[in-house]
């Protein structure tokens, strides 16, 4: 009962500063383009994880690199297609098609960490994701198709790098060395694609928001790491879904986002799901 308690702690802090990021996200997408955005996320990120680790004195180098590189690689892909999503659908929208990883996670449990899934577990994580359906914005009508897919596609995505943390956690790899390894090829992946397209020197103005964008992302990765390690991981994924509602708050009073009667039913779906999907 402790190791979920802890876990149910360390993914409600993530919940709460992934919707942060989230808005900042959101707010540069304007003049920033998505790869600009991941890039200062994950550098500002990099060089906080990179402090923490040389005062805790924690080892850069890892015996399981090659389980870190693909890690990593497929948490930078998720995360350049979700930062996408946000820049041209509603933060709502794109949280929501971000936050389907947690039935992909129950789908790629029995291949990836060999375990078999609990019925009713999984029952609660079906409940969260026919919210998921409910709380989906039409895009279609707008033609968002490629951001839409995008959105989609990163939760798959975000779902095949939180299992790779569970089995990075089973080898006791250090939270901190898993965070460092995936903000240093996303930096590096970010600043290559950025390369290809428009640059823009960020403004006086812009220093705030990018410096919360890589603050709030660190903690968020931080707590998701360590919800993962001490926590059950479908709990963990049914818990996930509160990120979508800090999300749409967010959207409604700040971005002015207007939501329908399905989204309300869909965001009650998602607090039962993430409720019976925390208890043992």
């Amino acid at each position: 009962m402790i190791r979920i308690h802890q876990g149910v702690q360390w993914m409600l802090i993530s919940t709460v500063f992934f919707s942060i990021m989230g808005a900042c996200v959101k707010f540069g997408g304007d003049y920033f383009s998505p790869s600009e955005l991941v890039f200062y996320r994950a550098l500002i990120s990099l060089i906080i994880i990179a402090i923490i680790m040389r005062v805790n004195q924690v080892n850069f180098k890892s015996k399981y690199l090659t389980l870190h590189v693909t890690r990593s690689s497929v948490g930078f892909l998720s995360l350049l297609l979700f930062f996408y999503a946000i820049c041209y659908l509603p933060l709502s929208t794109a949280m929501t098609l971000n936050y389907t990883s947690p039935l992909f996670v129950g789908l790629l449990m029995p291949f990836i960490l060999k375990r078999k899934v609990k019925n009713w577990l999984f029952f609660a994580i079906s409940i969260g994701f026919i919210g998921v359906f409910f709380t989906l914005k039409p895009i279609f009508d707008n033609e968002s198709y490629v951001a839409g897919l995008a959105g989609l596609i990163s939760g798959f995505g975000a779902a095949m790098a939180y299992l790779y943390v569970t089995q990075l956690a089973q080898l006791k790899e250090p939270d901190i060395r898993t965070v460092f390894y995936f903000t240093l090829i996303s930096t590096l992946g970010a600043g290559l694609v950025s390369l290809f397209g428009s640059l823009h020197k960020p403004r006086p103005e812009d220093l705030f928001f990018l410096i919360l964008l890589g603050v709030s992302a660190t903690i968020a990765q931080l707590a998701i790491t360590k919800a993962y390690r001490v926590g059950n991981t479908l709990g963990n994924a049914g818990l996930s879904y509160l990120a979508i509602i800090f999300s749409t708050i967010i959207g409604v009073f700040y971005f002015k986002e207007s939501i329908d009667w399905h989204t309300y039913v869909g965001i009650a779906l998602i607090v039962v799901s993430g409720i019976f999907a925390s208890i043992k």
